[in-house]
C-alpha cells in the first residue's frame, strides 16, 4: 500500500503492480509467447503457489487476461492486454541496462532482435520535439484536477 507521500508519484503506482521480480519475469516470458501456466513455471522454476498469485496479480491489474486455450483443450492462457503491450518499452529498457551494466564483453547472454534478425537501437527518453533528454534535462510537477 502506498503512503501519503508515494501517492501522486506514477513510479510507485507503477511499482505496486509490477514492481516484484516474478511479475516482471512473467511479463518478460509473456512478450516472448509464454501463455500457460506450465510454460512459466518450466521457464522460471517457479513454485506453483507463487506463480499463480502473480498471475492473478497480473490479470487484476488488467495486464493479462485469461482465454480459452487456442488449441482448442480445457486449458486456459494468459494473453498481455493493450495495457500488458504497453510495458514493451520498459521490459526492453531493463533488458538493455542489464546488457550495458550487468554482463562482461566475453559473457554469453540473450539478445533481442526485430524480425529482420537485427538488433535494436538502444531506447532514448526524447522531448516532444526530439531532443534526447538526460535526467538533469527533467523535472517533475504535481497535476492538480479539480
Amino acid at each position: 500500500m502506498l503512503d501519503d507521500n508515494n501517492l501522486q508519484c506514477p513510479v510507485a503506482r507503477a511499482l505496486e503492480v509490477i514492481g516484484d521480480r516474478w511479475a516482471l519475469m512473467i511479463l518478460r516470458d509473456a512478450f516472448d509467447g509464454a501463455r500457460r501456466f506450465s510454460e512459466w513455471q518450466k521457464n522460471l522454476g517457479l513454485a506453483k503457489n507463487i506463480l499463480a498469485s502473480r498471475l492473478k496479480l497480473l490479470v487484476e491489474a488488467g495486464l493479462l487476461a485469461q482465454q480459452p486455450a487456442s488449441d482448442g483443450s480445457a486449458y486456459k492462457e494468459y494473453v498481455l492486454t493493450d495495457k500488458g503491450q504497453a510495458l514493451f518499452p520498459v521490459v526492453v529498457g531493463l533488458r538493455q541496462w542489464g546488457e550495458r551494466f550487468l554482463f562482461s564483453a566475453d559473457e554469453a547472454r540473450s539478445e533481442l532482435v526485430d524480425d529482420r534478425g537485427q538488433g535494436l537501437a538502444t531506447l532514448q527518453v526524447q522531448a516532444s520535439d526530439g531532443r534526447v533528454l538526460q535526467a538533469g534535462d527533467c523535472q517533475r510537477r504535481v497535476i492538480r484536477h479539480s
